[in-house]
């Protein structure tokens, strides 16, 4: 195994876990995460960091995907301690393995900014929702202002391969409502425990239009 590929299979998913358990985003899980209902499925539940925020009695069924196989095992056990109905399983994002409909809410938190194709994910999570169904949403991504945005445009090339392929200059708002949803926005700002070029977050509520 060549040292990129230990990386990115050992060390940069324990990095990003902790990176993404930190006292001001966990604040922020904590006002999203509750707002699940119904058939559940969580985009990038491997680390687990949203489990302890759900409202068990509220969920009927639990589904999640992820690439890192490694990391599913401790969610799919912490998800069945909650008595649901767990479907775990490892992919990604671009090519959801669940039938049309097949869900009330998808929670996407910190997840955008890695995948491969984020128009597509969003495709692929309007065909999962419901009618009616809501997509929680906790990311960060490109920062309003300008000289911010400048400097995550030349910090991105040497920032992805440390981090996952993490983007830092995706738009969030501007591409859920681009993906066709109607977005409650909940919040914006800089996470303070971060530098800015890295600590710009939105979330909310985008609703199946």
């Amino acid at each position: 195994m060549g040292l990129k590929r230990w990386y990115d299979a050992h060390v940069m998913p324990r990095l990003i876990t902790c990176a993404c358990g930190q006292e001001g985003i966990e604040r922020r899980r904590r006002e999203i995460v509750p707002l699940a209902r119904g058939r559940v499925l969580e985009l990038g539940c491997g680390g687990g960091l949203n489990q302890q925020f759900y409202e068990a009695g509220r969920i009927s069924a639990f589904a999640g995907i992820d690439p890192h196989e490694k990391l599913l095992e401790g969610a799919r056990a912490r998800a069945s301690a909650h008595g649901w109905d767990v479907d775990i399983r490892a992919g990604v994002a671009e090519d959801l393995p669940f039938a049309t409909g097949s869900f009330d809410t998808v929670v996407c938190t910190y997840t955008l900014c890695s995948v491969e194709d984020p128009e597509r994910v969003l495709a692929e999570v309007r065909r999962v929702l419901a009618p009616g169904g809501r997509l929680l949403f906790l990311e960060h991504g490109r920062a309003p202002d300008q000289a911010v945005a400048r400097w995550q445009e030349r910090i991105e090339p040497v920032w992805k391969p440390l981090a996952g392929g993490c983007h830092l200059t995706r738009p969030v708002g501007a591409a859920l409502r681009a993906a066709g949803f109607a977005v409650e926005p909940l919040g914006q700002a800089y996470l303070r425990q971060a530098p800015k070029i890295m600590g710009w977050m939105e979330w909310g509520v985008a609703r199946k239009a």
